[in-house]
C-alpha cells in the first residue's frame, strides 16, 4: 500500500541525478566547479588512459598499413602531432576553458541555426570517436586476454563475446555510479609507462645486440622505395590510418576543469600536460615502431598472428618471459578498460551540455543511467558488426578522432582570422589543409569511419528535430525579470490587458493603429490602462533562456519589451509570472494572423519562433496551466 510501484522504483532509479539547469543558465559556458580539482600532471594521466592506451595496438596497425615504411610513417605522424594537433589543442585550450573544446568555439564563431546544426553533425563525429574507443579498447583488451598463454585454450574464438563482456562491464559499472578517480588512472599510467620502457629498451637491446635485423630491414626498405622521397610520398599516403596516435587531444580539453587553479592558471595547466603528453607519446611511437618493425616477423601482425592487435605485449612475453608478459597484458588491459570508461564519460559530459539546451533531445538525456544504457547498446552492436577486430576499428576510429582535430583546427583559423591575427590564421589554415588531406584520405580508403558517423549524424538529426517539434510547447523561459519600469506598469492596481504588437517602425502612427485596432477588435479603451507587449526574436535557434522585460513610454504609450527565441512561449511563460506576482489573472489580446497554409505557420514557429502565434500561446498555456480558471486569457479578434 505505502510504498513506490516497481515502474516508479525503475524510473526514479534511472532518473536519479538528473542535471537540470540551475539559476535560470541553460548555457553550455556556465560552468559547475568540479569537487575535486589536481594539478596538472595528475590530470595529465587521465587524458593518458585515452592517449596512452593507443601504444596497446597502434604499432601493430602501423605495421600492417605501413608495413616496413611504419617507423617513416610514424615520424610524419609525430611531426603532425608536435606542429599541426599540439598548437591547434593549445589555442583551443586558451580559447575553451570549461573544457568544451572546438564545439563550443564553433558555436560561439557560428551562432544561429548554422552554428547548431554543424554541431549536430560534429557531434556524429564525437560519437563515433567515443563509442569506438570504448569497442576498440576492449577488443584490443580481448586481444591481450585470449593470446596470453596462461588463459584456457577453449577460449579460444570467442573475441566477440569477451568483448560484449568487457562493454557490458563498463556499461555495468557506470549505472552502478562510477566516477573519475584521478589517483586511479596516475596509478595506471605509471605502471603502464614503466612496463612499456623496460619492453622497449629491451627491444632496442636486442636491435643494437643483433644489427643484421636492422640490416635485413634496410634492405628491404632499399628494395621496395627507389629513394627516401618515394618512401617519404607513400608514408604521407599511408599515415591517415595512423591517425589513432592523435587520440589524447579532444580529451586533454576536455578535462581542463579538473585542473586546480583559476582560469589562467587552468590554461597554463592544461598547456603544460597537453605538450607533456604530446612529448612522452611522440618517444613512445618512435620507438615502439621502429623495435616491432625489426623484430617482428611481418607475419605476425597479420589478423591470427600472435601480433595482432598486441605488438609490444608480443615482445614482452618473446623477450622477458609469460610472467612479465602476463603482467603487462594485466596493465594493458587495465589501461585499455579505462579507456573505455574516459570515453563514456566523454559522452555522458558532452551530450547534456547540447541537445536538452537545443531542445533536440528529451529531457531525460540530462540523467546518466538511461543514456549510459543507449550508449552501452550502441557499442554491442558496433562491436558485433566489426567482429571486434583491432584493425578493422582503426578507420572508424581514425576518421572519428581526424574529424575532430580538423574541427578544432578550423575553429581556431576562424578565430583567429576574425582577430585579425593573420599570421596565426595562416599557420592554422595549413595546419587545417593537411588535416583536411589526412581525414579525405582516410575515408576514401576506409569509408566505413564515415558511414558510421553519417549513422550518427541521421540519428542525432532526426531524434533532434522529432524532439525539438514535440517539445516547442514547453514553456522554454529559465528566469524572468522586470525592471522597475515594466513592475511599475504592471503593479498599477487594476486589471493587466496587454495588447499584443509586432514592432516596426514604432512610430507613432504604429501605436495609435494598434489602439485603434484593439478599441474595434475587442473593445478596449487607452484609459484601461492597457499595455502593449512587444517580443523580438535575435536567435530562433536558441531553445530556451532568461527573459529580461523592460518598460518604456513612447508617444504616451506605455510598453513592455522583451526578447525571446520564440514569441508564443515568452508571451505565455510573462503572462504565467504576472499572475503569480500579481495575484491576478492577465489579458493578452491578439489580432488574427494573415491567412496561410498552417504547415508553414507551423515550420515558422519551429525555425523563426513565430508562426500563428494567438493558438500557440494559448496552447502553452493549456500546458503549463491545466487549472482553466488559474489560466491567464487569450482573445482573438
Amino acid at each position: 500500500m505505502g510504498g513506490a510501484s516497481a515502474p516508479d522504483r525503475v524510473r526514479e532509479w534511472l532518473l536519479k541525478g538528473l542535471k537540470r539547469s540551475e539559476g535560470g543558465s541553460d548555457s553550455p559556458y556556465h560552468e559547475e566547479t568540479p569537487e575535486h580539482q589536481h594539478s596538472w600532471w595528475q590530470v595529465m594521466c587521465l587524458t593518458g588512459v585515452d592517449y596512452f592506451s593507443t601504444l596497446g595496438y597502434q604499432p601493430g596497425i602501423a605495421a600492417l598499413a605501413a608495413g616496413a615504411l611504419s617507423p617513416v610513417a610514424t615520424l610524419l605522424l609525430v611531426a603532425l602531432t608536435l606542429f599541426g594537433a599540439l598548437p591547434t589543442y593549445r589555442a583551443v585550450a586558451g580559447e575553451s576553458p570549461h573544457g568544451l573544446g572546438s564545439l563550443a568555439m564553433l558555436e560561439r564563431l557560428m551562432p544561429g541555426w548554422s552554428g547548431k546544426l554543424l554541431v549536430l553533425f560534429l557531434l556524429g563525429f564525437v560519437a563515433t570517436a567515443f563509442i569506438v574507443t570504448i569497442t576498440l579498447s576492449a577488443a584490443d583488451a580481448t586481444a591481450h586476454i585470449l593470446h596470453n598463454p596462461f588463459v584456457p585454450a577453449f577460449l579460444e574464438g570467442w573475441q566477440v563475446p569477451v568483448t560484449l563482456v568487457l562493454v557490458a562491464a563498463l556499461g555495468g559499472v557506470f549505472l552502478a555510479g562510477f566516477s573519475e578517480a584521478i589517483s586511479i588512472a596516475v596509478v595506471l599510467v605509471a605502471v603502464y609507462l614503466l612496463l612499456n620502457v623496460v619492453v622497449l629498451v629491451t627491444g632496442v637491446q636486442h636491435v643494437l645486440a643483433e644489427p643484421v635485423k636492422v640490416g635485413d630491414w634496410q634492405d628491404l626498405l632499399a628494395s621496395d622505395y627507389s629513394s627516401p622521397i618515394a618512401m617519404i610520398a607513400v608514408s604521407l599516403y599511408v599515415m591517415p590510418k595512423l591517425a589513432l596516435g592523435l587520440s589524447g587531444f579532444e580529451t586533454g580539453v576536455a578535462v581542463m576543469p579538473l585542473v586546480k587553479g583559476d582560469l589562467a592558471e587552468r590554461v597554463k595547466g592544461a598547456r603544460k600536460l597537453l605538450t607533456t603528453a604530446a612529448l612522452i607519446m611522440s618517444v613512445f611511437l618512435i620507438a615502439s615502431s621502429f623495435v616491432t618493425t625489426v623484430l617482428i616477423p611481418a607475419g605476425e601482425f597479420a589478423e591470427g598472428g600472435s601480433a595482432n592487435g598486441r605488438a609490444l605485449a608480443y615482445l614482452a612475453h618473446e623477450y622477458l618471459g609469460d610472467w612479465f608478459g602476463t603482467a603487462y597484458d594485466v596493465s594493458t588491459i587495465a589501461i585499455l578498460w579505462f579507456a573505455g570508461a574516459s570515453a563514456l564519460a566523454g559522452l555522458l559530459n558532452i551530450v547534456p551540455r547540447y541537445l536538452p539546451r537545443y531542445g533536440m533531445a528529451p529531457d531525460w538525456t540530462r540523467a546518466a543511467r538511461p543514456m549510459v544504457l543507449v550508449f552501452t547498446g550502441v557499442s554491442f552492436l558496433i562491436t558485433i558488426v566489426f567482429g571486434a577486430d583491432v584493425e578493422s576499428q582503426g578507420g572508424a576510429y581514425a576518421t572519428g578522432v581526424l574529424a575532430l582535430i580538423l574541427s578544432a583546427a578550423v575553429a581556431v583559423t576562424l578565430s583567429a582570422w576574425i582577430s585579425r591575427r593573420t599570421r596565426a590564421a595562416a599557420f592554422f589554415g595549413t595546419v587545417s589543409l593537411i588535416l583536411g588531406y589526412a581525414t579525405v584520405a582516410n575515408i576514401i580508403e576506409r569509408p566505413d569511419g564515415l558511414v558510421i558517423a553519417l549513422l550518427f549524424v541521421l540519428a542525432i538529426v532526426v531524434t533532434s528535430l522529432i524532439s525539438r517539434a514535440t517539445r516547442s510547447t514547453e514553456l522554454r523561459v529559465t528566469r524572468i525579470t522586470l525592471d522597475d519600469q515594466a513592475l511599475r506598469f504592471v503593479q498599477h492596481g487594476g486589471e493587466i490587458r496587454l495588447i499584443a504588437n509586432e514592432p516596426h517602425a514604432r512610430d507613432q502612427k504604429e501605436y495609435v493603429d494598434k489602439a485603434r485596432e484593439a478599441w474595434e477588435l475587442h473593445r478596449l479603451r487607452s484609459a484601461e490602462s492597457l499595455l502593449f507587449l512587444e517580443v523580438t526574436v535575435p536567435d530562433a535557434s536558441e531553445f530556451a533562456g532568461e527573459l529580461h522585460v523592460t518598460g518604456e513610454e513612447r508617444h504616451g504609450f506605455r510598453i513592455l519589451r522583451m526578447e525571446s527565441p520564440t514569441v508564443a512561449n515568452s508571451i505565455a511563460a510573462l503572462l504565467l509570472h504576472l499572475r503569480d506576482e500579481t495575484g491576478m489573472i492577465p489579458h493578452v489580446y491578439f489580432h488574427w494572423a494573415a491567412e496561410g497554409n498552417p504547415i508553414g505557420a507551423l515550420l515558422r514557429y519551429l525555425v523563426f519562433g513565430g508562426g500563428d502565434i494567438p493558438p500557440l500561446t494559448r496552447e502553452v498555456l493549456r500546458q503549463a496551466e491545466p487549472d482553466a480558471a488559474r489560466r491567464p486569457l487569450v482573445h482573438v479578434g
